[in-house]
């Protein structure tokens, strides 16, 4: 099930009296939780009825006092935990003499209380009785980090969502810049959609213009002059990147190019060259072969491998491990050892 499909029954009243959201990508989790704790009960039932609780300050019995109150003046009472990561859970010996009120409580919750735990940056063990218990009478959702190949079309989806649309390489564009963070990314996003009219198709320009991306020294186009060997256009890009550092971090440089660079390896892998294949093999739409397979014609299966380690190394330097940390200063080296 889906954060969608959970949104989706609690518009429709279909409530579980337990639920737990779980793992490495907050954004779905927050999406979940933000929904129930501002639309699942009306502003007058919300005085009496909603508690929220943080896990790094309250305790399991704070948790289940709440739980086990009775709604006044309407169906259900809302009891909200977040980050509940930070919440100690009490111990699930086996010792039959040893009473878990939590598990006590989740084999027989109380149908008037809807019980949520928002467990964030991680998964809850799946073997422990809780999960397993919550499962059974409840609802557990896994919110899982999304594969970098994945979220341009996560952007597109968002966008068509809100009747926007977007061309393949703006959106490549975005998640190049802006990573994996889908929080991050909808933040962007949803400044980008204030200046582009409802129903029009998001271009470069508008990302060039509206989220502080220059047009021609960024990212993207420096992966393309590697890709060419272009050793002119590559310095015109790092001397920019030097002057601008905050606009053109080196972690998001660097991590940006060695996801290019371990793209080239795997199309030297690759047995079928076909577009489609490589396509799909990449992670990225057909439009972007070509600049793999001008890429893999600069540098050899060897040479790629190599360059893989610089960045590898370069990482290690940036962070002021047995060098300086004039980052304009590493790039420059680096472009040098990439080109040559």
């Amino acid at each position: 099930m889906s954060a969608a499909d959970i949104i989706k029954d609690l518009k429709n009243r279909k409530y579980k009296p337990v639920y737990l959201l779980h793992g490495e990508e907050p954004y779905f989790i927050d999406l979940v939780g933000n929904h129930i704790e501002h639309q699942l009960l009306s502003d007058a039932e919300k005085g009496f009825n909603q508690t929220v609780l943080y896990g790094k300050d309250t305790d399991i019995m704070t948790v289940l006092n709440a739980a086990k109150r009775y709604p006044m003046m309407a169906d259900y009472q809302l009891v909200l935990v977040k980050e509940a990561q930070e919440m100690k859970w009490g111990s699930e010996s086996d010792d039959k003499k040893s009473i878990n009120p939590l598990l006590s409580y989740l084999d027989n919750p109380l149908p008037s209380t809807i019980l949520v735990f928002c467990y964030k940056y991680g998964k809850f063990d799946k073997r422990k009785k809780t999960y397993k218990a919550i499962e059974k009478n409840g609802l557990v959702f896994e919110s899982a980090a999304l594969y970098d190949s994945k979220i341009p079309a996560w952007i597109e989806g968002y966008l068509t969502e809100k009747n926007y649309k977007i061309n393949q390489q703006a959106s490549l564009m975005l998640a190049e810049y802006l990573g994996n963070d889908l929080s991050k990314i909808v933040n962007e996003v949803d400044k980008l959609m204030l200046n582009v009219p409802a129903g029009q198709e998001v271009t470069l320009k508008h990302i060039h213009d509206n989220i502080g991306i220059s047009k021609e020294y960024n990212v993207f186009e420096l992966q393309t002059a590697l890709g060419r060997k272009d050793a002119l256009k590559v310095n015109q890009i790092i001397n920019y990147f030097e002057a601008n550092p905050k606009a053109n971090p080196i972690v998001l440089v660097l991590g940006n190019l060695n996801n290019f660079f371990t793209k080239v390896l795997i199309y030297h892998y690759s047995k079928d060259k076909s577009q489609q294949n490589l396509a799909r093999e990449l992670g990225i739409s057909p439009f972007f072969v070509k600049d793999y397979e001008a890429a893999a014609r600069s540098y050899p299966y060897g040479k790629t491998m190599q360059i893989i380690s610089y960045l590898r190394e370069y990482d290690v330097k940036s962070k002021g491990v047995e060098s300086n940390t004039d980052h304009g200063g590493l790039m420059k080296e680096l472009m040098f050892k990439i080109l040559h």
